[in-house]
């Protein structure tokens, strides 16, 4: 690899000590350098445990150590003389601090292990589990071992619920053979003359007679009782190993600790893998909480209407569902794997992702994207992928491009591992245009759920409307579809041609934990260099941004759709009856269409680039209806017309009754004691 301490330095804005043969030979150089408390960098990943377990057991070692791979991101390419640039820009990440430890969440596993399926099956994987695991085995029969060497319970499952060291399992025992106390003698097998008992000790109801000389063939075992009623059964386990064919949990993403291994994997090496998964699964371990949720902020429900679905709708571990009744969301935190994609198609920032913090992200991109362009680069493109399969999928690509094979990831793509691609969205990505990158791809594999995909497509499609309506040429935004490291390289080199056309002058603000705050930066800055400047941009159904329009004709300026609006959006006019909107703030959750008695208000989809998209602007007044008794106004015209043009055939609402309706609260009040007071007056 062409490495340069001097040019590297320069970008770096500081001097460097280049070791550039790392491995073992390297150690001492290395022991050497933690002892000076300066930055330490290993720009290699292959020894990161190598170096770690060496700067741990270094007396007087002081330096912070940080690791990155330059090697399989842009060393090793046909680019490589051309990526001192990206180096650059990856040294300097590297170096900026760990994320902010958050909340934590804690599971606790003893290790009892619920297998599920067929009796066979399920005991050879008990075995191979061996006795690290306290199993047992839930099955509808199967040709067992005579040695009995698990419980076994069997039945109807009414329900499989839980996750890591909290699963419960609900059953009924339906079965006339009760399979913990079967012995497996075959003596029931033998005596049925219908053939209905076959050796998964299973009773075929449709082919039994009810001779029941198996009954009496069971003996002293006592393992069949055709008299016994189902009975309910509930148990907790920590661990679910479902041999099934279909599973148990079939969401996208199941609780964690549990596993789904359909027939005909049983010697798969992924057979092995899960073994291996469960017996490491005992004890107390705990992940971050990784996300925050400001309810004030929510948009799902006003008044038992729900607006805004669509953390529910894209959670691929169902770990979201509704609370109406409370006006917000709940997110399980036991369930919840981090992806973040709820966070990203909230509109208001009531989710955010929490680890790392969306602060922390854009300060991680707006470090490779000044260094990299102070560095002499150009045409930054922002790739980013999974630590997971992502980051493996990018470092076969390198490794191929070392030997020839492949061309590597090219100089102008620079790489960030997140830990989930679902986990940025449109506020991240037109900052990151701002901040100079002409293009930002996400790199997908077969770990995200189809609703992902379609969530940051559709997300996407949002970010390039607005950067075409400003004038902004080329392409901005794509999905990367990554199944092996030659389908991925075609598609570096073609990602690598991207031209989106970026701003003069690069934004240099700072990401801020506020989602809609951060949009409002990003969205100024992009319109400040702006090449055109349209009062505004049409955008689809679904977007984020926007207004709503009135119709004036059905509107009676009850303003139920002011207190709906859970952004702040619509407001009244204490002076006088208004309706306003500061469209800025309107997520385009419905809310109001749905609390509107009348069907008076349709949603208005679009990006308004006028100041007045900052200020209130009036959508409806009428005047003021005046008490007719004190002239106090206390409702609008329309309002009052319509309601007595409603109430007036109304039985109730006949003679002073109706006129009552045209005072305000305390003149009706005072009417009615006085009508009172003249009836006992006129009785006496």
């Amino acid at each position: 690899m062409p490495l340069d301490a001097k040019s590297l330095g320069r970008a770096l804005d500081e001097d460097l000590t280049l070791h550039s043969t790392l491995c073992r030979r390297e150690a001492g150089a290395f022991q050497q350098a933690v002892k000076t408390g300066a930055d330490v960098v290993v720009a290699c990943t292959q020894e990161k445990r190598l170096f770690g377990e060496l700067g741990a057991q270094t007396e007087g070692a002081v330096s912070p150590i940080r690791f990155v791979n330059i090697r399989e991101t842009g060393g090793w390419s046909r680019d490589a003389k051309s990526a001192m640039p990206k180096l650059a820009a990856l040294l300097a990440a590297a170096k900026l601090p760990e994320a902010e430890p958050v909340a934590t969440v804690t599971y606790k596993s003893a290790g009892r292990l619920l297998i599920v399926g067929p009796l066979e099956q399920a005991e050879r994987f008990a075995a191979l589990a061996g006795d690290a695991l306290d199993i047992t085995i839930f099955s509808r029969g199967g040709n067992g071992a005579q040695e009995r060497r698990y419980p076994v319970v069997g039945g109807r499952i009414d329900s499989l619920t839980g996750w890591l060291g909290a699963f419960e399992l609900k059953w009924s025992q339906d079965n006339a053979i009760d399979l913990d106390l079967c012995t497996r003698c075959n003596a029931c097998v033998a005596a049925c003359p219908e053939g209905a008992i076959g050796l998964d000790y299973q009773v075929n109801a449709l082919a039994c007679t009810s001779h029941r000389d198996c009954v009496k063939a069971c003996g002293v075992a006592g393992a069949i009782d055709f008299a016994r009623e189902p009975v309910a059964h509930t148990e907790t386990y920590d661990l679910v190993l479902d041999l099934r064919l279909q599973p148990g949990f079939t969401q996208h993403a199941p609780p964690q600790g549990y596993f789904h291994l359909p027939p005909g994997q049983e010697s798969s090496p992924r057979a092995l893998d899960v073994v291996i998964k469960l017996r490491e699964l005992v004890g107390e371990f705990e992940k971050p909480r990784f996300f925050a949720y400001k309810q004030k902020l929510c948009a799902h429900s006003r008044n038992e209407q729900v607006g805004c679905n669509a953390c529910i709708e894209v959670c691929s571990a169902e770990a979201i569902s509704s609370e109406k009744s409370r006006q917000q969301i709940k997110v399980n935190p036991n369930l919840c794997v981090g992806c973040g994609a709820c966070t990203t198609v909230c509109p208001t920032g009531a989710l955010t992702y929490a680890y790392p913090r969306a602060a922390e992200q854009g300060s991680h991109i707006k470090t490779l994207l000044t260094t990299y362009e102070k560095a002499g680069g150009s045409a930054a493109v922002l790739m980013l992928h999974s630590q997971e399969a992502g980051q493996q999928l990018v470092e076969a690509v390198g490794r191929a491009a070392r030997t020839g094979k492949l061309q590597g990831v090219p100089a102008n793509v620079i790489p960030l591992p997140v830990w989930h691609v679902a986990s940025t969205g449109i506020d991240l990505w037109l900052t990151a245009v701002a901040q100079g990158a002409c293009h930002v791809a996400l790199l997908t594999t077969s770990e995200e759920a189809p609703q992902y995909l379609v969530a940051l497509q559709a997300q996407m499609q949002v970010a390039q409307a607005i950067l075409e309506g400003l004038g902004y040429e080329g392409t901005h935004f794509s999905l990367l579809r990554g199944t092996d490291a030659a389908g991925l390289d075609t598609q570096l080199q073609l990602l690598a041609r991207r031209r989106g056309g970026t701003p003069k002058a690069r934004a240099r603000f700072a990401v801020s934990g506020e989602k809609r705050t951060t949009l409002e930066l990003a969205l100024d800055h992009l319109l400040e260099q702006a090449p055109q400047k349209p009062e505004a941009i049409a955008l689809e159904a679904g977007a984020p941004f926007g207004g709503i329009t009135v119709d004036k004709d059905k509107c009676t300026l009850c303003l139920s759709c002011v207190g709906a609006c859970p952004a702040s959006a619509l407001q009244d006019n204490q002076l006088m009856p208004q309706l306003r909107i500061v469209e800025k703030n309107c997520v385009q959750c419905g809310l109001c269409v749905k609390t509107c008695p009348e069907d008076a208000i349709a949603l208005q989809p679009r990006l308004l680039l006028t100041p007045e998209r900052k200020q209130p602007r009036v959508l409806n007044e009428a005047k003021p209806y005046a008490c007719i008794r004190c002239a106090k106004p206390f409702g609008t015209l329309k309002g009052i017309e319509v309601m007595l043009g409603k109430l007036a055939g109304h039985s109730m609402f006949q003679g002073a009754a109706l006129e009552r309706l045209k005072m305000c609260g305390d003149c009706r009040v005072i009417d009615i004691y006085s009508a009172q007071n003249e009836a006992r007056i006129t009785d006496l």
